[in-house]
């Protein structure tokens, strides 16, 4: 029995591992899979990957293509969700922030450097025209719940998350959303550590026939939203909404999209260098 460590945030876009692993479809392969949920994000599993906590990531295009050109000894072999993030801009219910115009120069709370809502910020802050280097500053809070504890006793004024995710709190009046900020990529891809590309090939390739399989037909598995929507504690109308706007693949990353990744993030002075697109992702064709 081969084990394999597979990290990524606890939210419905992964639910297709979850169901993998209930229905013992990795066992049935002879792979031992343990997945850990990563509450902090992008920037949490990026570090995981760099100390060999984790074999694989499920993790944001941006945010690993960041994390390899600063050294870390990852390819991204598969995108995992197609469509774009869609992150939304929200505040304390009580805020009296009411556009986003308005946020400018203002604390924006963040996981931690390097995660996506940190990136995302960027991606914002020049979306509405900011001065990246002048409009933009960052109180970093871990997770979610450092979030609402955050923007609640005023500790920073606004955070990006993915929208769906924290529709709940906008529904509890816990947050208001401002707005949304879509990435202008695939969100989603699995990033894998080079030494188990090397020592485990045929492994992975399994692993992501495995995945693949469910993802593919995701949206047709019966009473999926319900299913959704109890486990994540989201509206069974959001759920339809989400499911109608994400599409996963089972294709690698595009030249031409880690080209357009790269040029953003240099644009905005997130990394200080591009790599050439073998350094950044791993054909597993034979």
């Amino acid at each position: 029995m081969k084990d394999v460590r597979i990290g990524g945030v606890p939210e419905h876009f992964n639910y297709a591992w979850y169901m993998a692993l209930k229905q013992g479809h990795f066992k049935s392969h002879d792979i031992s899979v343990r997945w850990k949920d990563y509450f902090g994000g992008t920037g949490q599993m990026a570090t995981a990957l760099r100390n060999n906590e984790i074999d694989i990531a499920v993790i944001l295009t941006e945010g690993i293509i960041k994390d390899i050109t600063e050294g870390s000894p990852c390819k991204i072999v598969q995108v995992f969700v197609e469509t774009p993030l869609i992150w939304g801009i929200h505040v304390a219910e009580k805020s009296a922030f009411t556009h986003l115009s308005e946020l400018k120069g203002q604390r924006a709370a963040i996981s931690r450097y390097g995660s996506g809502s940190h990136l995302m910020a960027y991606v914002n802050a020049q979306k509405l025209d900011w001065d990246t280097a002048t409009d933009l500053q960052f109180e970093v809070v871990k997770d979610l719940d450092g979030a609402v504890e955050a923007l609640t006793h005023q500790k920073a004024d606004y955070f990006m998350w993915e929208k769906f995710t924290t529709k709940p709190l906008v529904d509890q009046r816990t947050f208001r959303r401002l707005g949304d900020c879509p990435t202008p990529w695939p969100c989603f891809v699995l990033a894998v550590r080079d030494e188990f590309i090397s020592n485990e090939k045929e492994t992975l390739q399994t692993i992501l026939k495995v995945i693949n399989s469910i993802t593919a037909r995701f949206k047709h598995i019966p009473e999926i939203e319900t299913i959704i929507s109890e486990r994540y504690h989201q509206k069974n109308e959001d759920v339809k909404n989400w499911l109608a706007l994400t599409e996963w693949s089972q294709q690698n990353i595009q030249a031409s999209t880690v080209e357009a990744v790269q040029e953003q993030l240099l644009k905005l002075d997130i990394i200080s260098k591009k790599l050439p697109f073998e350094q950044l992702v791993a054909s597993l064709e034979d």
